[in-house]
């Protein structure tokens, strides 16, 4: 049976990065008078082809909940159909969307977190940080330390730096890494592939709070439902990058539990 869909209507639209042909997407749906969804969630759009053929895709939500609105981050792709139809679309079409779906959502309770992505992969992150720290309401991360590290080639495939610079200027416990791996040399910000950045947040929290740098492993009797962690990891991005994180948290004897991931590849 085909889910039901509601129809979304793009209110707003902004190139946030020329070289990656990169948009941010605002919509409403006007049928509802609010879009109740977890942070982190996605929704599903779909749209015929050019010849007839209903094709769906799914793209994280870039937002916090608000009203009956949401934000979507969209790359255009060559040769790619529901990518290219979404940056083409013009402010004040429509698109008929279902949802929201998917588990990828800020664990309870609250603790200290790693927030990972790469590329498109900030979205579910933006609103993460959006839900935590609300501009004019109630800081909701009871002061965890919260780490965002964003990784991509070049500068001017940051998405959201402004947003994200003047959030960790306005909140102590939230902490800011983006991180390039073909950096000009005019670049001053951290430089390689997010793992180095990552292993340096854990290994310093470690001596910090004087804990061993590797946990010793869960009783596999334990129930999923009574497993409880001081910190996680939340990781969005292409697949070689999620398993690279997973693998090195892996090695620091974290349980799969504590790593929460999305990959869109």
């Amino acid at each position: 049976m085909p889910r039901p869909t509601h129809t979304a209507r793009l209110v707003q639209k902004a190139c946030i990065s020329e070289s990656a042909q990169c948009y941010h997407l605002e919509f409403v749906l006007d049928e509802m008078p609010e879009f109740d969804f977890a942070p982190g969630q996605f929704i599903s759009t779909v749209a015929p082809d050019s010849r007839g053929k209903s094709q769906t895709r799914a793209y994280s939500i870039a937002s916090a909940p608000s009203e009956n609105k949401f934000d979507l981050c969209v790359n255009r792709v060559e040769n790619g159909f529901f990518s290219n139809y979404l940056c083409d679309l013009p402010e004040g079409e429509t698109v008929q969307v279902h949802g929201p779906h998917g588990n990828f959502t800020l664990r309870t309770p609250l603790t200290d977190a790693i927030f990972v992505a790469t590329g498109t992969g900030i979205a579910p992150m933006r609103a993460f940080t959006q839900w935590l720290f609300p501009e004019g309401g109630p800081d909701r991360s009871n002061g965890k330390q919260i780490w965002l590290v964003y990784g991509t080639r070049y500068e001017t495939d940051i998405y959201y730096q402004e947003e994200f610079e003047a959030l960790a200027r306005r909140v102590p416990n939230f902490h800011y890494l983006p991180t390039l791996s073909r950096a000009q040399d005019s670049w001053t910000g951290l430089r390689g592939h997010v793992q180095v950045h990552i292993a340096k947040i854990v290994e310093e929290r470690a001596a910090r709070l004087g804990i061993p740098l590797t946990q010793p492993p869960v009783d596999p009797a334990t129930p999923a439902t009574d497993l409880s962690f001081d910190i996680y990891v939340y990781i969005c991005g292409l697949n070689f990058m999620v398993s690279g994180v997973r693998d090195l948290m892996t090695g620091y004897g974290w349980h799969k539990k504590q790593v929460v991931f999305e990959r869109y590849d």
